[in-house]
């Protein structure tokens, strides 16, 4: 095995806790995303419970946010949809170096959503204010893009050095 793939199981930790990190992220966003639904439909539904007019914009953003970081965290799981019918056909080599083509293509997605997404949050979004919130600014509306760019930039550089280790033969670890 190269020295360089050697040298990359020092940093895994620093991917697993950054995983950790994002998934925290990601459960945090969920209960406030369910937290505000409930009291917009409580609020619909009982008189005394005053309804939030931010309520449904917010919902919306939280979603987006775990929308795109849950696909982030997919890429390090590898736990993406897949087209795998012809594994079965191809030698293993093949099959790995499909697996690092198709890597370096949501690579290149990775990078495209940071690039444009950045252009987007500090541009349009930079400009406009949440209707029923005017105090914040859509920026935080288009961020995610960006964020989930980062984020998957991160962890497909990882899934990178793991189909080179699969090419030159370490079988990943369940």
């Amino acid at each position: 095995m190269p020295e360089f793939l050697k040298k990359m199981e020092v940093i895994k930790p620093v991917y697993d806790w950054t995983y950790k990190i994002f998934m925290w992220i990601c459960k945090l966003l969920l209960i406030a995303d369910i937290l505000i639904t409930s009291w917009v439909v409580l609020a619909r539904y009982i008189k005394a419970i005053p309804a939030p007019n931010w309520g449904e914009e917010m919902i919306l953003t939280l979603m987006s946010y775990m929308a795109v970081l849950s696909a982030a965290l997919a890429i390090k799981r590898n736990a993406h949809i897949r087209m795998t019918a012809f594994d079965r056909f191809l030698p293993k080599k093949a099959v790995h170096l499909l697996d690092l083509l198709s890597d370096f293509a949501v690579l290149v997605l990775a990078i495209v959503m940071l690039v444009t997404g950045w252009s987007y949050a500090t541009g349009l979004g930079a400009k406009g204010t949440y209707i029923s919130m005017p105090w914040l600014s859509r920026f935080w509306l288009y961020f995610p893009i960006p964020l989930a760019g980062l984020a998957m930039i991160f962890f497909e550089v990882e899934r990178i050095f793991i189909d080179i280790e699969h090419l030159y033969g370490k079988e990943e670890e369940i």
